[in-house]
């Protein structure tokens, strides 16, 4: 969801300038297809058009395919028509990808894309996202070749810049290189057109908003407003860390363990709270997959069920025999999160939901990109990193962030505001840049 967060928020930020974009999508689809999307209830009419890291090279969206045909003019593959036509390639690298963090192949299909660009002379736009980090030297001068020879490059984040900055040295330019914010903080929040499942209906019953949540009879401009029977709780547990514990030592370097940090404040918000809690999976996957978020949450609800008053529910579920799947839109997810009182991600675009929804938020962090995203808020101390600390205090500093919720609202409803506005603003400039004296003046606002 964090990657389908990143597409729609894009496809949403160019929807909105006045000016008018002939947009093709690149995806996992075969062949060149028209469609439309909504964005605050207007169409966006643009294409699709496959082109991804398969293996299956013969097919023509396979990246090996692509860059074949486009030695040979074409060959009439549908991907490189496109980009020989664009005015320039925007790509994003799923945000945080731009590492070798995940392991070298996912590396190179993250690269192989801008590299490809890059050889056909097209200007290339590195969206707002993380640089590294990179362990391996190959790969970081591959990373500082791209950046160096991209149009423009934004980090989405003043550490991230700072990495960006040191990949670039004495090539640094600062009208190509830029600070911006995630793209994702502009989503719109959307009621789910699915039916919530209960218990949690019956806890959103109630109408929240960030401007009341967590001060029980009184809100700033507000007066007097209604208490809510129990506090929410929003809470995601990455399936990428919670499925493979042996990942936590080697790969990310933990130490504190990430399945006792999840059930240990879990049991505690059980044991000295009334609040209800809502499991909110960000990557939804095939039934039994490494990284799947609903076989987390599956773990956690078994891990919980002995408990006499285990108040928790699941946001959504894998797919099992004769029950069907319920899944919702990034931006229906983003709106189940923003109702929270409180939220707590391991996922960094479910923290992003929270944060440009107003919810106070901590995170469990497994990279560098956490801080750096949560300061974009002011909002740093409310990083848990479990490469730092210990399995207790990365509990008590959870519970410390919860019992600090109230304190945070106003700052945080300030600064959700602004980065809303920094994210419209980039994509006005980024489409200058493509489109040099084109009047990019948003043509709406950014949603709430």
């Amino acid at each position: 969801m964090g990657v389908s967060a990143l597409y729609w928020s894009v496809l949403g930020g160019l929807a909105r300038l006045d000016q008018p974009v002939d947009l093709t999508a690149f995806d996992a689809g075969s062949g060149l297809r028209d469609t439309v999307a909504e964005f605050d209830g207007e169409p966006f009419q643009y294409r699709l058009c496959g082109a991804t890291g398969t293996r299956r090279v013969w097919q023509r969206r396979s990246f090996w395919n692509i860059r074949v045909s486009s030695w040979f003019g074409g060959l009439g593959n549908p991907a490189v028509r496109c980009l020989h036509g664009a005015d320039a390639v925007l790509d994003i690298t799923g945000g945080d990808s731009f590492t070798d963090l995940y392991g070298p192949r996912r590396f190179r299909v993250g690269s192989a894309f801008k590299r490809l660009v890059l050889g056909l002379g097209k200007p290339l736009i590195l969206l707002p996202q993380t640089y590294g980090p990179f362990h391996d030297p190959r790969h970081r001068e591959i990373a500082a070749e791209i950046c160096r020879r991209a149009t423009m490059a934004w980090a989405r984040d003043e550490r991230s810049f700072a990495t960006l900055k040191d990949l670039l040295g004495d090539t640094f330019d600062p009208g190509r290189h830029f600070s911006g914010v995630d793209v994702a903080f502009s989503l719109e929040a959307r009621r789910p057109s699915t039916p919530l499942p209960e218990p949690i209906a019956t806890w959103l019953a109630a109408a929240r908003s960030p401007a009341t949540r967590s001060l029980g009879h009184w809100a700033p401009g507000k007066g007097p407003v209604p208490a809510f029977p129990h506090p929410l709780i929003g809470f995601n547990v990455s399936g990428l860390i919670w499925h493979d514990p042996a990942a936590m030592w080697q790969r990310y370097g933990f130490k504190a363990d990430y399945r006792e940090v999840v059930l240990g404040f879990l049991r505690r918000v059980l044991r000295d709270t009334d609040a209800d809690i809502v499991l909110v999976p960000h990557v939804l996957t095939p039934p039994g997959h490494y990284e799947s978020d609903p076989g987390a949450n599956d773990a956690v609800l078994a891990a919980l069920r002995d408990d006499p008053d285990a108040r928790v529910a699941r946001a959504a579920r894998e797919r099992a025999a004769a029950i069907p799947p319920v899944y919702y839109h990034p931006s229906e997810m983003k709106w189940i999160i923003a109702q929270c009182d409180w939220f707590c991600g391991t996922r960094m675009h479910a923290c992003i939901a929270g944060l440009s929804s107003g919810v106070p938020t901590a995170a469990i962090a497994y990279s560098v990109k956490t801080q750096g995203v949560f300061e974009t808020c002011g909002q740093g101390g409310h990083v848990a990193d479990p490469r730092v600390a210990g399995t207790a205090e990365i509990v008590d500093r959870l519970w410390a962030s919860w019992s600090d919720r109230t304190a945070v609202c106003a700052a945080l409803a300030a600064s959700a505001q602004a980065n809303r506005q920094r994210a419209a603003q980039q994509m006005s400039a980024i489409l200058t840049q493509v489109r040099p004296g084109a009047a990019a003046a948003l043509g709406r606002e950014v949603p709430a």
